[in-house]
């Protein structure tokens, strides 16, 4: 009976440990990765290569240079499920124009894991399991972005700068704060795009406070590995993503985009071009768009080395995307259909987003 009871325990306290070892993580340059997720299923339909077309109120998050390019006020939202709907990802976002050369957005985000079982107390102080001690707990990571854009004396080009916070927390067992700055360019030529975006160009800090009395509780989780509180500060390191683009007219009703994005880490990862001082990875998107009323959108990126079971080897992984719009008179829809990495049929989520232009309410 003993026996069972400790393997209990042990296994109780399991999921507990992977994700405060996953959230507490010291590596710097995975810091704050629910940021790089990102929004609106136009952009996921195109793999995310958006930084320099992307030109109304979520341009906030892809590079707000291009907030510059509203005709109207905008709101924005998103909602989509990951890992199986275990993690649910949320958005909203507003954006207007102040003149002709200017503009201020916002956005809101929350990633979050919900009614997480807290096995801590399974286990009384005579050694036994009482399910009525089974609590339930979220962790959940936000951040609040104030975003200006403002045109520049170069005929067509424009600038724009982004302040965030941030707040991660984990049930009552931590919390964290966290200040940031990203700053963007986009220049425009004809039918030619190109865009410049610098996240976290001052880096991130989060600073974390812990609960003594809620970590006395999983102290001794497994017998002989005591768990301490980790370091009370991340750094997240500064992003680069280039984007080129080109519009063209394939029919009279028909226009086509193309785009191309390289995503920069200033850190070893497992991008496909690695290496001490910096990453690169790749991200190619389309869209085709029948008379601004139908939208047909594909892309691929997030290309990674992975290793191959039995650690024998790599393989190199991506992330295909697919998506469909529909706009009118202000109104626009829009859908995505986009992967985790593995190209596993299990793990593909269905990203829902919706735009409106003010002028529907007046």
């Amino acid at each position: 009976m003993l026996k069972i009871k400790r393997v209990v325990k042990k296994f109780s306290f399991i999921g507990f440990l992977i994700l405060s070892s996953s959230v507490f993580s010291q590596v710097a340059k995975y810091s704050n990765e629910f940021l790089n997720i990102g929004v609106d299923a136009a952009a996921f339909g195109m793999a995310n290569a958006v930084t320099a077309t992307t030109r109304d109120v979520n341009s906030g998050y892809w590079n707000p240079a291009g907030l510059v390019h509203l005709e109207d006020n905008q709101v924005s939202a998103m909602h989509a499920n990951y890992f199986a709907n275990i993690a649910t990802y949320n958005y909203v976002a507003g954006a207007m124009p102040i003149d002709e050369d200017s503009a201020v957005g916002f956005n809101i985000i929350r990633f979050g894991v919900d009614d997480i079982l807290n096995t801590t107390q399974l286990i009384d102080e005579q050694g036994n399991i009482d399910y009525n001690r089974i609590s339930l707990f979220s962790t959940a990571d936000y951040a609040f972005t104030l975003s200006y854009a403002r045109n520049l004396p170069l005929e067509g080009f424009s600038y724009g700068v982004n302040a965030k916070v941030i707040r991660r927390i984990i049930g009552d067992f931590a919390q964290a704060w966290g200040f940031g700055f990203d700053a963007g360019v986009q220049f425009q030529k004809k039918s030619w795009f190109f865009g410049v975006m610098a996240r976290d160009i001052t880096t991130t800090y989060n600073t974390w406070t812990f609960n003594a009395s809620e970590l006395e509780t999983i102290e001794n989780a497994i017998e002989g590995q005591n768990q301490t509180a980790p370091e009370a500060s991340e750094i997240t390191l500064p992003k680069l993503q280039l984007g080129i683009a080109k519009t063209s007219q394939i029919k009279r009703d028909f226009d086509l985009t193309t785009s191309l994005n390289l995503d920069v880490r200033f850190a070893q990862t497992n991008d496909i071009i690695s290496s001490g001082a910096m990453s690169l990875t790749p991200a190619f998107g389309f869209e085709v768009g029948y008379i601004n009323l139908v939208y047909l959108r594909g892309g691929v990126g997030n290309f990674q080395n992975i290793e191959t079971l039995g650690g024998d080897g790599t393989q190199m992984g991506f992330q295909p995307n697919f998506g469909v719009g529909f706009k009118y008179k202000g109104i626009q829809i829009d859908y995505a259909l986009t992967d985790i990495g593995d190209q596993s049929l299990a793990l593909y989520s269905n990203v829902f987003s919706l735009k409106l232009d003010w002028s529907v309410f007046r």
